[in-house]
């Protein structure tokens, strides 16, 4: 069987010196991502080549495939969110964003559980900022609680006011919390509080969320809550 993989030619030389070290990540992770794009098929090539072959695809080897499948799909989202993190402030116009339309954007690509409310209660429905850093910003929040939660029925939301020269987006969940020990890390790049084999994900996420707010001179941090669950993430920007 002929197959021919399509890899888009992409200029991998190291960035000239005015540039800075994401340039570099951007450009590496975009060129292997389209190697790990055809690592992805070669287990299903596998598993056809196979059945015309007619084997049987069990036991180890269906185990072997299973482990192929799982682990370039980890690789290829961890590169996806590299290429996010490197892309945040860049090709874009800086202009005034509606936030509600922006959620609305967020909502329908991101995989919400049935069982799952978002409430919405923004004071604050327009800023100024890339319309691809908030979507992204949004993104990365929300799918962080959605995530990280424990149970199949769950509530989130989105909140957003100004506070002097600030606009304060939190997003709120009833998940388990993140303990007091590791409001800090949970920011770090390639972090995550559990096993990948236990919660899938880059660890990217709430770092690309901290990256954008200084971007925009501001931070991100998590909250107390004051109920025994749930957490909390304040993003506060200069929009």
């Amino acid at each position: 069987m002929t197959r021919n993989i399509a890899i888009n030619d992409i200029e991998t030389s190291l960035p000239a010196g005015s540039q800075d070290f994401e340039d570099f990540i951007y450009l590496i992770s975009h060129d292997v991502r389209n190697s790990v794009r055809a690592l992805i098929e070669l287990p299903q090539w596998i598993e056809d080549d196979l059945a015309e072959a007619g084997v049987k695809v069990d036991g180890s080897v269906a185990e072997s495939i299973d482990l192929m499948n799982k682990h370039t799909g980890r690789l290829d989202r961890m590169l996806v969110d590299l290429l996010t993190f490197s892309r945040i402030g860049r090709m874009q116009a800086i202009e005034e964003v509606d936030l509600n339309d922006a959620l609305d954007e967020v909502l329908e690509e991101v995989r919400i559980p049935s069982g799952f409310k978002v409430v919405r209660a923004l004071d604050c429905a327009r800023l100024t900022m890339g319309e691809r850093d908030v979507l992204t910003l949004l993104t990365a929040l929300i799918s962080n609680a959605v995530k990280h939660h424990d149970r199949s029925v769950g509530k989130i939301i989105v909140s957003c006011y100004r506070e002097g020269s600030q606009v304060v987006l939190t997003v709120r969940d009833n998940g388990p919390g993140i303990p007091s020990g590791y409001h800090a890390r949970v920011f770090g790049a390639m972090t995550t509080l559990k096993p990948r084999d236990e919660v899938e994900g880059s660890g990217m996420g709430l770092a690309i969320a901290r990256k954008i707010a200084k971007l925009y001179d501001g931070d991100a941090k998590v909250i107390e809550n004051t109920d025994s669950r749930g957490t909390t993430l304040e993003v506060r920007i200069v929009a």
